[in-house]
């Protein structure tokens, strides 16, 4: 039982620190991999011998035979951790990259990544490396978890000594990529185990290395490593010979463990970052002969990642809907559709939201709701459909791709005779999505403002390029919003000078990186408003929601509208 020790109420301060910690291990699954890379094909070799003098990101292409969308990528991470800066040449065509003082140290050190990304590729199956189905232990080496009896004994990451406050700055820095590297996988697969969720400060808060091994049926050696790394990092305390309790720290990343999901989803994107700057572009899209699966992610556990923070969202999205569901009848939508609906778990809460508390919920003998989920896998159809008869909500579920409203609302029109504008459309973290569509035209005047670094199948694309795609792509959905509006729960990058300024303050140098290596298109939030607003549709200023609510926004949640 829990010794009462321990307080488990952080104080802010406290906890700032801790999540500042949280995001420098994100930084490492990004910044890890691009730095071998970088110093392997000896672009860190180039920038460094540049002294005062900044390289061109086409001249580095030329040097190393480099995709230039991908390789931008990996630049812009560096630049977001202040070890690189970069200047976007006029209209976009090119970009400079020149080392800042932090830079010139870290690069002097990539090598200090090379063991823990060596083992990506069982990070990438740490369920089956934990847990697995054949109990028998193998004669060969198994060098994980010799990396976790190491690092259990010496926290020092064969990084070296500092010798000056700047380095000192750069080693603590590099310190929490690495460990990020190693417990990020733990976190997120004891806690889609259920291990975490035994535990609660009022309750119970110890436990014994057979309770671990029992609960999740895993590998005893193994798990018994991640304890002992564990309890070096301060995360537990040992009681006896068997027993652990969890430290008010350790109970703070535990709890989060869902904040690590979506960035370890995407270990083999990360896993094959040389690969894709210098190599094969299309190794993403490129599936084998019977593979139907998504292969950059892994897509079960980014769901159960991002269903976590989907919690404080979905708080936000509350008022609105009830608002829109309060309204006399006959300015009331059909329904709702949800594109790209995932597991189900949004449509499951907007209908318990109107069904509990709207005017609409108590009317819906009369006035049904029309729900429908769309998604661009097949497999995410098949799960929402089943959860949603498990929680009783009916609901329609198709085949339904961002990139393409007209054939949805076809779809729609055609299967249940209801008009896709009659219906409040919604959806969360989609519209970067999209599939790139080369816009045939580009505005003249088109004043471009975003920093981000975009890439299709390894071309880089400009920023003009990218908003012009954008617009476009607001457009064709246009008129199937133009009634009752787009409720739209959105990811934003920001400016890398100004993520270098606040690190430890947002997880956008791994939003960057997974997005911008798997052709997605994250935009900062006034980029994304612009958009909107040059096809007709305005904010709901009073019902926006901003986190962090700054200038370092990465999510933003907005009702847009086409009417005033």
């Amino acid at each position: 039982m829990n010794t009462g020790i321990f307080s488990y109420k952080l104080d802010k301060t406290r906890k700032n620190a801790l999540r500042a910690k949280l995001f420098k291990h994100l930084d490492g699954f990004a910044i890890a991999p691009a730095m071998l890379v970088l110093k392997k094909q000896g672009i860190l070799d180039t920038l460094a011998q540049q002294k005062k003098e900044a390289v061109l990101l086409s001249d580095l292409c030329t040097q190393t035979k480099a995709h230039d969308g991908y390789l931008q990528v990996a630049l812009r991470s560096l630049c977001s951790q202040d070890w690189l800066q970069q200047t976007i040449l006029t209209d976009g065509k090119d970009i400079s990259y020149q080392l800042t003082s932090k830079g010139k140290i870290a690069i002097q050190w990539a090598n200090c990544y090379q063991e823990i990304v060596a083992e990506f590729p069982t990070a990438i199956n740490m369920d089956a490396y934990l847990f697995p189905t054949q109990k028998k232990e193998t004669a060969a080496v198994d060098t994980m978890t010799s990396l976790y009896e190491a690092h259990a004994k010496d926290s020092t990451w064969k990084l070296p000594k500092p010798q000056n406050d700047l380095e000192t700055e750069v080693h603590q820095q590099m310190q929490s990529h690495l460990e990020g590297l190693l417990v990020g996988p733990i976190l997120v697969a004891l806690g889609m185990k259920g291990f975490w969720q035994q535990f609660h400060p009022s309750k119970k808060m110890n436990f014994t290395t057979a309770d671990l091994v029992n609960s999740t049926n895993g590998n005893e050696k193994r798990l018994t490593a991640v304890l002992q790394l564990l309890t070096q990092l301060n995360w537990l305390q040992k009681e006896d010979a068997v027993t652990y309790t969890f430290t008010p720290k350790g109970w703070f990343f535990a709890r989060r463990a869902t904040a690590y999901g979506v960035t370890v989803s995407y270990l083999p994107t990360f896993n094959w970052v040389e690969k894709l700057i210098f190599e094969n572009p299309y190794l993403l899209w490129q599936l084998p002969e019977g593979v139907t699966d998504e292969v950059h992610v892994n897509r079960t556990m980014n769901v159960w990642g991002s269903g976590g923070a989907h919690t404080t969202y979905f708080r936000k999205i509350d008022e609105i809907v009830i608002d829109i569901f309060n309204r006399p009848i006959e300015q009331q939508p059909k329904g709702f559709a949800d594109i790209g609906c995932g597991n189900g778990a949004l449509i499951e809460h907007l209908f318990d939201i109107i069904y509990e508390h709207t005017e609409r919920g108590k009317m819906l003998a009369k006035h049904p709701l029309f729900i429908v989920g769309a998604d661009f896998n097949r497999a995410a159809l098949i799960v929402t459909k089943q959860n949603l008869l498990d929680a009783d909500v009916w609901a329609n579920v198709e085949y339904g791709d961002i990139s393409d409203p007209d054939l949805l609302a076809q779809n729609i029109r055609n299967k249940h005779q209801v008009e896709l504008h009659d219906l409040l459309s919604v959806r969360s973290f989609l519209d970067h999505n999209r599939i790139y569509k080369q816009p045939e035209t580009i505005e003249p005047n088109r004043q471009s403002t975003t920093t981000g670094a975009y890439a299709y199948r390894g071309r880089r694309l400009t920023a003009k390029e990218v908003e012009q795609d954008l617009v476009n792509h607001l457009k064709r959905w246009t008129p199937h919003i133009n009634k009752f509006g787009l409720l739209v729960l959105e990811l934003h990058t920001i400016a890398p000078e100004l993520a270098a300024k606040n690190i430890g303050k947002t997880a956008v140098t791994a939003y960057d990186a997974t997005h911008g290596y798997s052709d997605q298109y994250i935009v900062e939030l006034p980029v994304f408003l612009n958009a909107a607003k040059e096809v007709g549709l305005q904010q709901v200023t009073r019902y926006q929601a901003m986190f962090p609510p700054s200038e370092l926004v990465t999510v933003s949640i907005n009702l847009l509208n086409a009417r005033n």
